[in-house]
């Protein structure tokens, strides 16, 4: 049977699956050539790539099309009820079965059954399922009476299969009843001529969506997208899309824009603070300045150190009255932990506590410099950047170790717009 391109299209525009690669065209191809029967079929892909939407076109092209349809997670059932969910229980079969159930294989009947993550089901689960397929024939969990059941099911997987079969975490006679007809989905990254359009599709949806401005993409950022792995494929590029229609002020997106919202590949390790995981802020990036800072003071710290054992030294060879010396070197001493304990929850207030852990020169005078908090040094490295660089945003931000707009908004936080 030949499948004309427009009908293709036709499937595409229906479900709303955008694209024109030619191995998605293949998939849609094999899925409404096999949806007229009643073979089962397994789809693989990766996670996101929309394999409930292949089994939707074989249903709704078939001859059950006027029957149920349901789509059932596998991996999303405990492994203690997953037999009840789906083939029922009887009245006291187990301690919270209070009355009887009816499970999908019986809800379904004449209909299609789509059972998403089917690597994710037990052994036992996985036979009874193979005598489903095999004789149509179930039995409900706490009773002995064979039922009948006339159901299409269709599989989706998005693990090797037969290799689970081989290391005997998948039965491989299962394997080979679900895999008459396989139906592979390609990922995000091996059509990316296709991202311009799910990209459009997007924010346009979302646009209309939330009564928004559409957003718009430059070619540059388009370019940077086509780069990204997309593990979670279609599904991870459109809640990006959906962030960014929502969170961005900027209605044109560039690649500075845009590699905020891209999540961070970079193998760079920074210091790990166990921080509460509903305390929001721009972490990391905003991090790299405090963590620069106590590396400045450190470097102080041992400067100044340095500084008072000479002068010691030179009043002890000497024996001269320097105490306007030592005076000028205390005052300099920048009192500060030796050790920042990573237990401290450091943002939650801009001007962080000093802990108990100081190191501290004997006064030798009657005033001692009070140190820096750590927002004056923060406003003070970032105005010391702005005057290096004139001014200029872009650069100063790159020195600082943070992006443009957390820059943006620093500098609007210390009143620095002047500079």
């Amino acid at each position: 049977m030949i499948i004309s391109p427009s009908k293709i299209q036709e499937v595409k525009n229906r479900f709303e699956i955008i694209g024109n690669h030619p191995s998605l065209n293949r998939a849609i191809e094999k899925a409404i050539k096999v949806a007229p029967t009643d073979i089962s079929v397994l789809i693989t892909g990766e996670s996101g790539v929309g394999k409930e939407a292949f089994s939707k076109i074989i249903h709704s092209l078939s001859r059950r099309k006027h029957g149920n349809f349901i789509a059932v997670n596998c991996g999303a059932i405990p492994e203690g009820t997953i037999d009840s969910e789906l083939f029922g229980h009887e009245k006291g079969s187990f301690t919270s079965a209070y009355e009887s159930r009816k499970g999908y294989f019986e809800t379904v009947n004449g209909g299609t059954i789509f059972l998403d993550e089917i690597s994710e089901l037990p052994l036992e689960t996985q036979s009874r399922l193979l005598r489903v397929l095999e004789s149509g024939e179930f039995i409900k969990v706490g009773s002995s009476k064979v039922q009948k059941t006339d159901i299409r099911l269709i599989a989706a997987s998005n693990k090797d299969l037969l290799q689970l079969a081989q290391n005997n975490k998948f039965r491989e006679d299962l394997y080979y009843r679900l895999s008459t007809v396989i139906i592979q989905i390609p990922p995000l990254r091996a059509r990316k001529e296709d991202m311009v359009f799910l990209i459009a599709k997007f924010a346009t949806d979302f646009a209309e969506k939330y009564n928004i401005p559409i957003i718009e993409f430059t070619p540059e950022a388009i370019e940077m997208m086509k780069s990204q792995y997309w593990a979670g494929n279609i599904r991870q590029l459109k809640n990006l899309v959906e962030q960014i229609s929502i969170l961005e002020q900027e209605r044109i997106i560039t690649p500075d824009i845009l590699k905020e919202y891209l999540p961070d590949t970079s193998t760079k390790e920074l210091v790990r603070y166990e921080t509460p995981v509903n305390e929001a802020f721009d972490g990391i990036k905003e991090r790299d300045i405090l963590y620069k800072f106590l590396i400045d003071i450190k470097k102080d710290l041992t400067e100044t150190k340095a500084l008072i054992y000479e002068v010691i030294s030179t009043v002890r060879s000497k024996g001269e009255e320097i105490e306007s010396t030592v005076e000028l070197a205390a005052n300099k001493m920048v009192r500060t932990p030796a050790l920042i304990d990573p237990s401290m929850r450091i943002f939650e207030n801009r001007n962080m506590p000093i802990p108990p852990q100081v190191v501290e020169t004997t006064p030798v005078a009657s005033e001692v410099q009070e140190p820096l908090s750590l927002t004056e040094k923060e406003k003070e490295m970032i105005r010391e950047a702005l005057l290096r660089h004139r001014g200029k945003r872009k650069p100063a931000a790159a020195e600082l170790g943070i992006s443009e707009r957390t820059l943006y908004r620093k500098i609007k936080e210390y009143g620095l717009e002047d500079l």
